[in-house]
């Protein structure tokens, strides 16, 4: 039997990571006047005053964009609200998701010390774009992959699609032994991106909210310590769906683009479920404290981590990386949790932690997406 058929030994690893953005750096004060002066808008004052109220209530200070000012002039009916626009959208998508992808690959590989050749298997998730051969074989000649590595992409599975590729990357990592799996999730808002509209002002909310970033992990189990440095044991991973909330979060590909919806009770039904989630998950594990866990958790927005911090009871602390990330970069999506999972291994070195988890053993990672839907992530940290 191949070798690589076999079963590992130990846990999958997650064992570099790398995030990237776009060059464009945008300040929320510019964001919110460039907002309205790009799509010809600013007679709409009293839309301006809710954008900008909206705007401060995500906490967000800055975001990177790679929607620049020449794509919007160039294509005036992406900038407009809801013209047909999905082909010009898709055609920006299909070069920049994988592009913006490729960036943050190579600064994982790069960490991993490995060569290329060394990958078995690539996930790739984006809610931007919709081609076929899609964003995963162009990443595979960009970054010259092996032409047998065994492709999984992942369209539209929404903000929980980051933990979505760990999970998926856990069974292919342990059920293969010596697989090396690189995870790609980039994004591009330009997908969803409209002007303002005073029939569709709750578009405003997913036009403050959201930014575009790619991030990518490398995941193998049993890594081999002499070329291999493990940065966190992905001890279980699981979905939850919560029932009777299908139309509180979701996606609409249509000719006008992707049309987001947001509910403002989505925090309400994430609080009273997570709970649960993390009982099914630390059951076996005997850990009832949840403020004896690290926390990487995607943030969604303030009003999600406001109301689980305070079900849980959790500490000021425990999410400090979370409205971080959400603050400088905005919600990114997909990478967005993996840019929270790479901060906080970064803060444990500098602040000369004992693990990677902050000082702590074990830790959770969570997503929350379209269903609605929580993904469970139980890390082990190493030691530094």
């Amino acid at each position: 039997m191949d070798l690589v058929q076999q079963r590992s030994e130990g846990f999958a690893t997650v064992l570099a990571v790398g995030t990237a953005v776009p060059p464009q750096k945008l300040s929320v004060d510019y964001m919110n006047d460039r907002y309205f002066k790009i799509t010809n808008t600013e007679h709409l004052t009293e839309l301006k005053k809710k954008f900008v109220k909206i705007s401060k209530a995500t906490t967000i200070q800055s975001k990177y964009i790679c929607g620049t000012e020449e794509i919007l002039k160039e294509h005036p009916n992406i900038a407009a609200c809801m013209e047909p626009s999905l082909d010009d959208r898709l055609d920006i998508l299909v070069e920049e998701v994988p592009k913006l992808g490729q960036k943050a690959a190579l600064a994982a590989i790069k960490e991993w010390g490995q060569p290329v050749s060394k990958i078995t298997h690539l996930i790739v998730a984006t809610n931007s774009g919709a081609d076929c051969p899609g964003a995963d074989a162009r990443l595979v000649h960009l970054l010259g992959l092996s032409r047998t590595v065994k492709r999984y992409m992942l369209y539209y599975q929404g903000c929980h699609a980051g933990a979505t590729t760990l999970r998926l990357s856990k069974d292919l990592a342990e059920n293969n032994r010596g697989a090396r799996i690189l995870i790609i999730t980039s994004e591009n808002i330009l997908h969803a991106y409209r002007g303002p509209d005073e029939a569709y002002s709750d578009f405003l909310v997913s036009t403050a909210l959201f930014a575009d970033g790619a991030a990518a992990v490398v995941v193998g189990a049993d890594p081999d310590l002499e070329v291999e440095r493990p940065l966190y044991e992905i001890v279980s991973a699981r979905e939850t769906l919560i029932l009777n909330t299908m139309d509180e979060l979701g996606m609409q590909l249509r000719e006008v683009g992707n049309l987001i919806i947001l509910s403002p009770t989505i925090p309400k039904h994430i609080s009273a479920n997570i709970e649960g989630c993390l009982i099914e998950a630390f059951s076996s594990l005997g850990i009832t404290d949840w403020n004896s866990l690290f926390w990487v958790s995607h943030p969604g927005g303030p009003a999600i981590l406001n109301q689980v911090e305070a079900k849980l009871k959790l500490d000021k602390d425990k999410l400090l990386l979370s409205r971080k990330v959400l603050s400088e970069y905005g919600n990114m999506s997909s990478p967005t949790v993996l840019f929270i999972l790479d901060e906080l291994r970064k803060e444990s070195v500098k602040e000369g932690k004992l693990t990677t988890g902050g000082g702590l053993e074990y830790g959770v990672l969570l997503g929350f997406g379209p269903g609605l839907s929580i993904e469970t992530i139980v890390l082990r940290s190493v030691a530094i």
